[in-house]
């Protein structure tokens, strides 16, 4: 079995974007291909500093993907191209 997408969801309690974020990834039709890390970004200074205007911040197996909101579609061809499944993507017609 593939090792599952690492996703990275950086936040801050209370975001409303955060959850919104958070409920697109899942619903995106690929959530046993990822797992979601949430990071409090205000239990550090630097990330505080990075991040306060801008959560959430996904990033997919260490890479900034998404600021502020996620696209479901972009999301999941984005983990079905890292998990390696073959899972048709979706054709744009």
């Amino acid at each position: 079995m593939t090792a599952k997408v690492k996703v990275t969801v950086y936040s801050k309690p209370e975001c409303h974007l955060c959850e919104e974020a958070k409920a697109v990834m899942r619903a995106a039709g690929c959530s046993e291909l990822f797992t979601i890390e949430e990071i409090n970004i205000e239990s550090d200074p630097d990330l505080l500093a990075r991040y306060r205007y801008d959560i959430p911040v996904i990033m997919i197996e260490g890479a900034e993907a998404f600021r502020h909101r996620v696209n479901a579609e972009e999301f999941k061809v984005l983990i079905l191209k890292l998990s390696g499944d073959n899972l048709p993507l979706p054709s744009g017609d």
